[in-house]
């Protein structure tokens, strides 16, 4: 609309002309909105509140009289109040360009004041601690042409070609590259460790393998080798199994063929031996009881009849000792008292006889009788007929 004026949000617009504005200053303010301007009667100027930047590079002593190159950088901006407006549209308005080298004029001052009190080691370990007096220092002055400081940052300290900031750092170098020395070699030595280490591991690990894979060959050696002995192995010992059997059954026909021919012929010839020696001492015994009856005359003929008569006694006794099982517990000596027990008997029926004929002499008999009962008898145990 015409007359109808408008500030941008970053501007401040000046009206002159007319009634003076806030304080007495010569214009009035307006910001965020816009006012109707008539034309010829008044005019308008427009204030930039952007943000402004200042460079300053300034050559500066320090209190140890070491020439110092200093660049800042310093970022302000026309306050945002209208008596910073008023203060910066009087001083800029024809020229705002100005205030950029005003404002690094302003900081170069301070620059020089405050490092002058300072130690070259304090501005390069305490960089803060320089801007932060710059800001105090300046603020009064930079409000008094209407101008707010947002930052300032030092971005270089240079001694030029005087070498004391690097003498001074000669030492942290020395130190870092030590470190970095130091360090360098633990990691080489770490490096060559590990290497060492991932050999060791691939040998051990090949070495297991191989290990492993001798074990695995053994196995399979053996398990082959079984396999390949297996089928003559259980033909020796189906053989052997055999060939125990067959033993076996030899030694059974054997002790069967033993048990046979004890029997069949060692039985047969033990008591055939055993009916000719009892004949032989019945004959012994005739021939005694006859030269015994030779000094008896009283029973001589009874003697004579008996004794004929023994033998044929004795004789039918030891027949059934042919045909009979005799175990022989003691030997000869067994055998012995088989042929004293026979003519005991024979005697023993001898003496009967006597006494139912009433013979003379018939007292003495018990005592010839008792003589084979002492040599051996049926009491000893030491024989069985059956």
């Amino acid at each position: 609309m015409f007359g109808y004026r408008v500030p941008a949000p970053d501007q401040a617009m000046l009206i002159s002309g007319g009634r003076r504005g806030h304080g007495g200053a010569p214009f009035r303010v307006v910001t965020g909105h816009g006012k109707f301007v008539l034309p010829v009667f008044r005019k308008v100027r427009f204030l930039t509140l952007a943000m402004c930047e200042a460079e300053v590079a300034e050559k500066c002593v320090s209190r140890q009289g070491i020439t110092l190159t200093v660049r800042a950088v310093i970022a302000f901006k026309v306050g945002n109040d209208t008596e910073s407006i008023v203060n910066a549209g009087q001083r800029f308005l024809s020229d705002q360009g100005q205030m950029a080298v005003l404002t690094g004029r302003i900081f170069a001052g301070h620059l020089r004041s405050i490092i002058g009190s300072m130690t070259v080691e304090e501005l390069i370990t305490e960089r803060q601690k320089l801007a932060t007096e710059v800001l105090d220092t300046s603020k009064a002055e930079m409000a008094k042409i209407g101008l707010i400081v947002d930052s300032l940052q030092i971005q270089s300290i240079d001694d030029g070609d005087t070498g004391y900031i690097d003498a001074m750092s000669a030492p942290h170098k020395a130190a870092i590259q030590r470190q970095a020395q130091i360090a360098q070699a633990q990691a080489s030595q770490a490096s060559a460790e590990a290497e060492q280490e991932a050999a060791r591991n691939q040998a051990e690990y090949a070495r297991q393998t191989a290990v492993v894979q001798a074990q695995y060959n053994s196995e399979v050696d053996r398990a082959q080798a079984q396999a390949a002995q297996a089928g003559p192995l259980a033909e020796a010992h189906a053989q052997q199994e055999v060939l125990s059997a067959r033993t076996e059954l030899a030694q059974r026909a054997a002790d069967l063929r033993q048990q046979q021919l004890v029997a069949e012929i060692v039985k047969p010839a033990e008591a055939e031996a055993e009916r000719i020696r009892v004949v032989a001492l019945a004959e012994a015994e005739r021939m005694k009881i006859q030269a015994e009856a030779a000094a008896s005359h009283g029973r001589v003929a009874l003697d004579r009849m008996l004794i004929d008569q023994l033998p044929q006694i004795v004789k039918e006794a030891a027949s059934g000792l042919s045909g009979a099982n005799v175990n022989v517990l003691n030997g000869t000596d067994g055998l012995g008292e088989i042929a004293a027990g026979l003519v005991g008997q024979g005697l023993t029926i001898l003496d009967s006889v006597r006494r139912n004929m009433g013979a003379p002499g018939a007292e003495d008999e018990p005592k010839r009788r008792d003589e084979p009962k002492r040599r051996g008898g049926a009491d000893d145990g030491a024989v069985e007929v059956r």
